[in-house]
């Protein structure tokens, strides 16, 4: 049996984080206010100039043709003064617009800014929790339908809302009565509001979901068009983006039918409202108790009274749409880093050019969930200037290793110290100027290769970035290429071959000189050929530098001071290449097997 209670609470924290969503969002037009204060007092002059023209006609017809005064002055006069308002009303409206433009594009640029800055920042159990696509809708589409709210929906509020009340002000001017009348159909009104709310609301989540997941599901197919392509995956590719197409179709045919009726049942309202009006007034003038030219004026007042009310109930329908989008991108600021920077009075004071790279796990326990632990008490020292090689089968816990060392994410027990200070005392900055890390597909950014080289940091000269590409043999290569380090990359540099990538990415480690580097499966994707230019670049690199190298191929450690056997998330052998061979373990089984694989690979070949 269900709790009501339960669901209550439920409902109350979900209301809760609305608001705190929506209060999160409107801080950032704080800064506006002075502005804001403009386009309301533009606003009020330009609907006082436009509300001002019925009235003027309701005096020129009573108070002048009704009695015969009928004189051209007096009409070019009246022409005078329409054309004055017009005027009035032009000027303000296109300076209010213009001021709201401005200010709603710089607000929804800084929150852009400040929502790609905290992803940034997050880590990487962010992104094990955050599908790509859904980010870039955050990033893109999100913030946009926010910037809607504060062009639209904002000016909205603004604008019809202070026409509303004028034109109420001006309806009970004209005749008390009457305006009492056609105040009755606004809590019908309200009532088809709240009505419509939970549904409207509903459709524009349920769109922005399956929009979500339709880019998704695009971006990752798109990352692997030539896995597709060599699978033949494209007709199934094809139907299963179908099929998240239609779910987006179905979505947006329900939001567009709920908005129809929505605002269709305002149009009935109004219409009925004018009839009502118009059978009042109409009674009321041949009873001779109203004037002919306050029922026109009540006439053109009533019709633009449901003009405002329309505006705001349609963009209702947006204000949807961007509490939504304002709750997604709230729900990621809200989030918080699992890996966060030391506080001031806990940052050690280590620097580093003065490393020297000791590496110690101490007893270290981790598991990417709770209750499944990868690693349990591990303990293995690293002395300054060593080459550690670390092999295993997949899933062994290497590249888990790694990724502790860099703090991508924090151990759950134990210790990781580099020459005795703990990593959680380092900021991320500094621990990533210590720590260099090399994977198995380097990744290059849209730009130039000096640029890639350097990662666009100005303050590292053209001169020091060609001298690290000479210093690891990509020298060569580069200046092949039709503008050598000028040569403009595509994303994730597609125009050069793995290995020519793998080089740039030792030359981007002489740049920074890590005093600790890190090879992730750095070769496993090479040829033999290029594989002995990147392992002749890695004795230059590691130089002098504490060096661990994972790796599949273990041709690539067989020199390594001292190599490591990882099972399970433990260390099961260790030893150089000659002793474990001797001790006929694990490794020894590894290397037979490698040794007989690259024999049937050649006999085949």
């Amino acid at each position: 049996m269900s709790n009501p209670n339960a669901r209550t609470r439920s409902d109350v924290d979900a209301d809760q984080d609305k608001r705190t969503s929506f209060k999160a969002m409107m801080a950032y037009a704080k800064p506006h206010k002075w502005t804001f204060t403009g386009i309301f007092f533009c606003s009020l002059l330009g609907i006082s100039a436009d509300l001002l023209q019925p009235y003027l006609v309701k005096i020129a017809i009573d108070d002048h043709l009704a009695i015969g005064q009928t004189s051209p002055l007096f009409l070019v006069q009246l022409a005078a003064i329409f054309l004055g308002l017009a005027i009035i009303s032009f000027i303000f409206t296109y300076i209010q617009n213009n001021l709201l433009q401005h200010v709603g594009q710089n607000i929804v640029s800084r929150i852009r800014k400040d929502l790609f800055r905290h992803i940034s920042k997050m880590s990487m159990s962010f992104f094990d929790r955050f599908h790509i696509g859904s980010l870039v809708t955050n990033v893109s589409s999100d913030t946009e339908t926010i910037s809607s709210f504060f062009t639209q929906v904002l000016l909205s509020l603004i604008r019809d809302g202070m026409m509303l009340v004028l034109i109420i002000v001006f309806m009970f001017q004209l005749d008390p009565v009457l305006a009492s009348y056609s105040l009755i159909v606004l809590p019908v009104i309200a009532v088809v509001a709240v009505l419509f709310r939970s549904r409207l609301r509903t459709a524009y989540q349920n769109a922005r979901t399956r929009l979500s997941r339709l880019i998704a599901f695009t971006a990752e197919n798109l990352s692997g068009m030539f896995l597709i392509q060599a699978f033949h995956q494209e007709e199934e590719q094809k139907k299963r983006f179908s099929e998240q197409n239609a779910l987006h179709l179905e979505a947006n045919i329900t939001q567009a039918r709920s908005n129809v009726i929505f605002n269709r049942t305002f149009d009935i309202l109004g219409n009925a409202a004018l009839v009502m009006m118009v059978w009042l007034g109409g009674r009321a003038v041949l009873g001779e108790s109203l004037q002919v030219g306050v029922l026109y004026a009540f006439i053109s007042y009533i019709r633009q009274f449901f003009q405002p009310i329309n505006q705001i109930t349609m963009q209702w329908n947006t204000f949807q749409s961007t509490t939504v989008s304002m709750d997604r991108i709230w729900n990621i600021l809200n989030t918080q880093p699992e890996v966060a920077d030391p506080k001031p009075e806990q940052t050690s004071s280590l620097e580093p050019r003065h490393v020297m790279g000791q590496i110690d796990f101490n007893d270290v326990s981790f598991g990417y969930r709770a209750d499944r632990p990868l690693i349990q008490q591990l303990n293995l020292h690293l002395y300054p200037g060593e080459m550690v090689g670390i092999v295993g089968t997949t899933g062994a816990g290497k590249s888990t290793l790694i990724s502790l060392l860099n703090r991508f994410y924090d151990v759950d027990k134990g210790s990781i110290e580099i020459d005795g200070t703990d990593i959680r005392q380092l900021p991320q900055a500094k621990l990533h100027r210590i720590v260099g890390l090399i994977q198995q597909e380097p990744f290059l950014f849209s730009g130039s290769i000096i640029d890639n080289v350097r990662m666009f940091r100005e303050d590292i000269t053209s001169e020091q970035a060609m001298e690290a590409c000479r210093f690891v043999g990509a020298h060569a290569m580069i200046t092949r290429l039709p503008k050598g380090y000028d040569t403009h990359l595509s994303e994730r540099g597609s125009g050069l071959s793995a290995g020519e990538r793998q080089l740039i990415s030792f030359a981007r480690i002489v740049v920074f000189q890590p005093r600790v580097l890190i090879l992730d499966e750095a070769t496993a994707n090479l040829d033999s050929h290029t594989e002995q230019l990147v392992q002749k670049a890695l004795e230059s690199v590691s130089q002098g530098r504490t060096t661990i190298v994972i790796a599949h191929r273990l041709s690539t450690v067989m020199h390594a001071d001292r190599i490591l056997v990882m099972e399970n998330g433990e260390i099961v052998e260790e030893g150089t290449h000659h002793k474990l061979i001797e001790a006929q373990g694990v490794y020894a089984d590894l290397y037979t097997h490698a040794r007989d694989a690259g024999k049937n690979s050649t006999k085949s070949g």
